[in-house]
């Protein structure tokens, strides 16, 4: 079994500079700035013959290169159930249409519709059931607020696989696939 994801990749500059926000909240369990990325679909765990089947579809997609950048934090959950710090990714078009077919395609491939709106962010930190943040969260908001970026290429999204272990998760890629300049279907 596999547990596979779909994302983009960051550059490295922005991983340091999104790394150096990791600090000064009470029980945030920091992502390794390695791991740092945009979820485009969480697929869970397939066997094998699952994932040569989304493979296939993935790699039958066409869509645009486009531009990506960071655009303030955000968090999701409340200060009694935090479960995650963002980095918050602007909303664009061609993400939104890259989006749209992948969702496409792993619905084709036997997995079930994704029920929660798509909100693109890089995941700074996770937090468990009993972490509170309180007014640190309030802090990290505010003093992260103007966070922005350069605007960074997207050539190409990835397929991921997963283990998770104590000490973190471990990604490893199991294809890219590019996106054209040209491709506007």
């Amino acid at each position: 079994m596999l547990r596979l994801f779909v994302a983009l990749e960051i550059p490295d500059a922005l991983r340091a500079t999104l790394a150096t926000l990791q600090s000064g909240v009470p029980g945030a369990r920091w992502v390794a700035p390695e791991n740092f990325h945009i979820t485009l679909r969480f697929i869970g765990e397939v066997d094998e013959g699952h994932a040569a089947d989304i493979d296939t579809l993935l790699h039958g997609i066409r869509a645009p290169a486009f531009e990506l950048a960071v655009n303030g934090v955000g968090h999701f959950g409340d200060g009694r159930k935090l479960r995650a710090l963002y980095a918050r990714i602007e909303r664009q078009p061609a993400l939104e249409h890259l989006h749209n077919k992948i969702e496409s395609s792993a619905v084709r491939a036997g997995c079930k519709p994704e029920r929660n709106r798509f909100t693109p962010h890089v995941t700074l930190a996770r937090f468990g059931a009993r972490d509170q943040a309180g007014h640190h969260l309030a802090q990290f908001m505010a003093s992260n607020a103007l966070l922005r970026s350069e605007p960074f290429d997207i050539d190409r999204f990835t397929l991921f696989s997963s283990l998770t272990r104590p000490e973190g998760s471990i990604y490893t890629v199991e294809a890219d696939y590019p996106l054209s300049l040209a491709a506007q279907t």
